[in-house]
């Protein structure tokens, strides 16, 4: 059913992009004139890994309600950006006006289609006689090969999208573009319906009681960042996974932004729509085991000494209907293991002193940097736990592995750097951090994301302070001269013995706040060490 201004009344104006490369950006043009009292539309004329790519970078800062797009332009971007896809469609009648213009040229018709043949094309040519050929494609390159086949086999025509009437021309046939008028309008309606369901919805949740902020997940899949092939894995993967109720186990160094990528795949999931759906977050080695368990799972009153009056829920059931995220799982105790694996496997949790079973709907991810495999051989990580925690996966790839990402991770931190402390960047910044890029590529980086955006932090307190200075490589060494020290290599033969907490904290002179964050791990895990003499 069209899409009724009256249905705008106190909701803003959706916001729509269409994204094309060929002849259907002329179509969505002269649609777009008969839609843009109702939203704010703009044109995108970029395809695939480059449309991608714009929407991405655009949506860091700008709102976009829905995308529309067509064919395989269309499925490459569904999974690929975190703003909806309306794909449009070829009705039926559409193909058979294409196969009524297509016969004009040829007894013989070619149809090219993405993915998966038409079957009730099939069917038709085999009642009818009609002499239609049907052939897929996933890529550019498919495409080709699929016209060349045809064009060799004596077909003149081909019936496609956009791409494939452009290179059916190219090869000198005719191309019968399939999409008519009537589709891209049904295109519009499903867009703006889409925008509208969506705003109606936040609106509601705006009436209603709001969900807290520290149970809020404030990032998604545009945070993210990286043009890398790791970070285009590591997207899709987000995008992949949050559609399943499964558990996910995060794994990567410290600073790799875990937190971020689960935050990222509860804001993609079903489970972040509408009120009361929460990202709630703890981080199993910062808490001491005595306190662990009543936060994990709750207490009733007079539980222990000092027991909250009334008892006192726990994040499960704070959870509830939502994600919880359990960071440093490996810090978990063994005793709270086989509770916690008891609580996945039966959707209900007892609280601490309490015999009544509480039933929660979690969905749990968590995360871990040390090998929690490892600990499963040695004793230290229950098996069954570990297998119940690691459904789904997740590789996050250390910074110095995608040394190309590095330099425009700077820019990009600095810039925001900068705004925190209501100073501008200079106009040439690009150029600036493009001539410190050695520098940024050749350093390990061993705190990843966070010692990045650590140091452009720092970078900006200098830069705000002395406007006219400029970010030069020598600029950048005088304040972190860390970035000339790169990381002695390994050498090929067995790993060195890992030094005990005990030694660690030596070297750092009995400090421990700086002996645990070499460790990459809390204050309460280096206590926990220094006491089991790890």
């Amino acid at each position: 059913m069209p899409y009724s201004p009256a249905s705008t009344e106190d909701i803003d104006r959706p916001v729509i992009w269409t994204v094309s490369v060929s002849r259907l950006a002329d179509l969505f043009r002269d649609i777009t004139l008969e839609y843009d009292h109702l939203a704010t539309i703009e044109p995108i004329y970029l395809g695939f890994d480059e449309a991608a790519r714009h929407i991405r970078e655009r949506m860091a800062s700008e709102r976009c309600d829905v995308v529309i797009a067509a064919g395989s332009n269309a499925a490459y971007l569904k999974g690929r950006v975190s703003a909806p896809v309306v794909i449009a469609k070829a009705s039926g009648f559409d193909m058979m006006q294409a196969l009524a213009r297509a016969r004009r040229v040829s007894e013989r018709i070619g149809v090219i289609t993405y993915q998966s043949p038409l079957p009730e094309l099939a069917e038709f040519s085999a009642t009818f006689g009609a002499g239609i050929v049907q052939r897929t494609y996933v890529t550019e390159e498919d495409a080709r090969d699929r016209i060349n086949e045809l064009k060799a086999d004596g077909i003149e025509a081909i019936i496609g999208a956009g791409l494939i009437t452009d290179l059916a021309e190219e090869a000198g046939l005719t191309g019968v573009f399939v999409y008519s008028a009537a589709s891209i309008r049904q295109a519009f309606d499903d867009a703006l319906e889409m925008a509208r369901q969506t705003q109606l919805e936040a609106d509601r949740s705006r009436r209603t009681v709001a969900v807290a902020d520290t149970l809020r997940a404030r990032h998604g899949l545009n945070d993210l960042r990286g043009e890398s092939a790791a970070m285009e894995r590591l997207r899709q993967q987000v995008v992949l996974f949050a559609r399943s109720p499964a558990t996910v186990l995060i794994e990567g160094e410290t600073g790799t932004g875990k937190e971020l990528a689960a935050q990222a795949i509860h804001r993609e999931s079903p489970r972040s729509l509408g009120p009361n759906r929460p990202f709630v977050a703890v981080n199993c080695g910062a808490i001491a085991e005595s306190l662990l368990e009543s936060e994990l799972f709750g207490h009733e009153e007079g539980a222990f000494t000092g027991a909250r009056r009334g008892g006192h829920a726990g994040l499960f059931e704070a959870a509830d209907r939502g994600t919880l995220f359990l960071d440093e799982i490996g810090e978990m105790p063994l005793t709270l293991q086989t509770r916690l694996l008891r609580v996945l496997e039966e959707r209900e949790v007892v609280r601490v002193g309490g015999t009544r079973p509480v039933a929660v709907n979690v969905r749990v991810i968590s995360a871990t940097h040390c090998d929690l495999e490892a600990r499963v051989r040695e004793g230290r990580f229950r098996a069954d736990l570990y297998y119940r925690l690691a459904v789904l996966r997740i590789a996050l790839p250390p910074l110095r592995e995608r040394r190309g990402d590095v330099a425009a991770l700077a820019e990009w931190s600095l810039k925001h750097a900068l705004a925190a402390l209501g100073a501008r960047p200079h106009p040439n910044l690009h150029a600036e951090v493009t001539a410190c890029a050695p520098l940024f590529e050749r350093y390990d980086w061993p705190g990843n994301v966070r010692e990045l955006r650590n140091l452009t932090q720092r970078l900006a307190l200098y830069l705000a302070a002395e406007p006219l200075q400029a970010l030069s490589p020598s600029f950048v060494m005088a304040v972190a001269p860390e970035l000339g020290r790169s990381a002695a290599p390994q050498p090929a033969a067995a790993p060195a013995r890992r030094a005990t907490a005990a030694e660690v904290l030596a070297r750092f002179g009995g400090k421990r706040d700086e002996a645990a964050h070499y460790l990459g791990i809390s204050r309460t895990t280096l206590w926990r060490k220094l006491r089991a003499g790890a």
